[in-house]
């Protein structure tokens, strides 16, 4: 299987979704990379950078099933490598 590297950008303004995008991060661990959130308390919202190994499908569908929670936007970057 031919994986590829990519970086998903999550905004997320309510925290009623947080479990929610950490459910589905947690069942996709093993193609985690790295992450880090950062809370900015000024405008409530939290911003969340995902990186991933893994097929063009995997990464397709994680992010179709976060991009489809309320009160969240969320952009992929995918390398050619």
């Amino acid at each position: 299987m031919e994986t590829r590297v990519a970086i998903v950008s999550i905004i997320v303004e309510s925290n009623a979704v947080i479990s929610e995008i950490q459910a589905l991060l947690s069942e996709h661990s093993e193609y985690i990379i790295g992450r880090f959130g950062i809370p900015y308390k000024q405008k409530n919202v939290r911003i969340i950078s995902v990186v991933l190994d893994a097929s063009v499908e995997t990464i397709n569908a994680l992010a179709n099933k976060i991009g489809k929670l309320d009160h969240v936007n969320i952009k992929t970057v995918l390398s050619n490598v």
